[in-house]
């Protein structure tokens, strides 16, 4: 089901669809994608410091770039 999840993550917030990340946020089993959704779309709605938004931004990205290569390296070696 994560593979799944990090898809939908990536392309949502590739296309900036909120509504539908924080939905992955809620639905996902791991938790730390869940956490790093939900500090981006916090900072991303109430941070007034723009370099912090973007940093949150790399986070959930390299996460999710992360979280891909080791769901497919799982898959492959199995």
């Amino acid at each position: 089901m994560c593979g799944l999840d990090y898809d939908k993550a990536l392309y949502y917030t590739m296309w900036q669809q909120w509504d539908d990340l924080l939905v992955v946020m809620v639905r996902t089993t791991d938790d730390i994608l869940a956490k790093k959704i939900e500090s981006f779309l916090h900072a991303f709605r109430f941070e007034k410091n723009t370099q912090k938004i973007i940093g949150l931004h790399e986070n959930l990205l390299h996460y999710l770039d992360h979280a891909m290569h080791s769901n497919v390296a799982t898959i492959v070696n199995a």
